[in-house]
């Protein structure tokens, strides 16, 4: 390597590699993908953290305590799950910052890939703020409620991203009718619903999260679950009369798989949700109803997603039948 190249690779690192490296398509689109079930890992395992009592093993930021960086083996498996759960974040960067740098390199560029990828770096920072504040208000429950919709955000995006990776830059094509494309719209502000007030019920609930007094938000939870229970049932009766829809329009494949997909996700998620609620919230079943959580997110993005498909450009971009995208962006 000459000078000149160190120089051009302290400036502007990214550009550096993009010049000397030209991944494959699959490449791209595993690196989206790593990106996408790291940001579904450090959901799960935020979770395991409350569930076991660890949110505050580590009881300030960004330090572990005041005296150290790292937790101490006076802290217990308390201090060593939380400040696991902190290194994980270092994993998910990697793992997005390699998405960040396979869009960049892909060739010929695409902007709408690098700019998904910086949006989940941003996210990750901020949540990574949002987290530590959290600990310093000792768990506040409005904070952790803002903690997980954050993450659930970061899921958006990197699912977006992945979506990218596996079509063209072409304008897309709708694939459905527009009454189809309402009906969709309201299944996704009737999951965007449901994630909220399950939201509201875990900072309501039992799992405050440490075995010291934790602040909980002052509402029956039984009554807040029992909502979110009819708005689990909304989006179960409103993923089926789509699916009979798109059977009845006869509409493509990529529609219709999506949606049964996500029919059984949802099924699968009301079975664990109903057990966990009349077994009074066993932790193992709460960890696994926050896994289920981000399945159904992901379900509900993808059925939104493959209402359109962006057909493969002359160009040679990734992606042969493009299962959609919401937008060109």
């Amino acid at each position: 390597m000459t000078r000149a190249d160190a120089v051009a690779a302290v400036r502007n690192p990214l550009a550096f590699i993009a010049a000397r490296w030209t991944p494959e398509p699959r490449t791209v689109q595993r690196a989206a993908l790593a990106a996408l079930v790291m940001s579904v890992v450090i959901v799960v395992t935020g979770g395991a953290v409350r569930l076991t009592g660890s949110g505050l093993g580590c009881p300030t930021w960004p330090q572990c305590t005041d005296d150290s960086l790292t937790t101490t083996r006076a802290m217990g498996v308390h201090g060593a799950i939380e400040f696991g759960n902190r290194m994980l974040t270092y994993v998910l960067c990697a793992a997005v910052g390699w998405a960040i740098i396979a869009a960049r390199s892909h060739k010929p560029r695409r902007r709408s890939l690098t700019r998904f990828g910086w949006a989940q770096f941003w996210i990750v920072m901020s949540n990574a703020v949002l987290g530590g504040i959290v600990v310093l208000v000792g768990l506040n429950p409005y904070t952790v409620a803002a903690h997980f919709l954050l993450s659930t955000a970061l899921i958006t995006v990197a699912t977006l991203m992945w979506q990218r990776t596996r079509e063209s830059d072409t304008e897309p094509r709708p694939l459905v009718g527009r009454a189809v494309q309402q009906l969709v719209w309201f299944l996704v502000v009737a999951s965007v619903l449901l994630i909220a007030v399950g939201t509201v019920v875990t900072g309501a609930g039992p799992h405050a999260g440490d075995s010291s007094e934790v602040e909980r938000i002052g509402i029956d939870w039984q009554s807040v679950a029992k909502l979110h229970a009819v708005l689990a049932w909304i989006v179960v009766t409103l993923t089926f009369a789509l699916w009979f829809v798109l059977k009845a329009v006869d509409a493509p494949a990529g529609p219709r798989h999506r949606t049964r997909e996500l029919f059984l996700i949802l099924l699968g998620q009301g079975v664990i949700g109903y057990v966990q609620y009349f077994t009074h919230l066993p932790e193992l079943l709460v960890g696994l109803h926050m896994f289920g959580s981000c399945l159904v997110w992901i379900g509900v993005l993808r059925v939104l997603l493959s209402l359109r498909e962006r057909p493969a450009s002359s160009a040679g971009l990734p992606g042969t039948s493009a299962e959609s995208a919401l937008s060109a962006a």
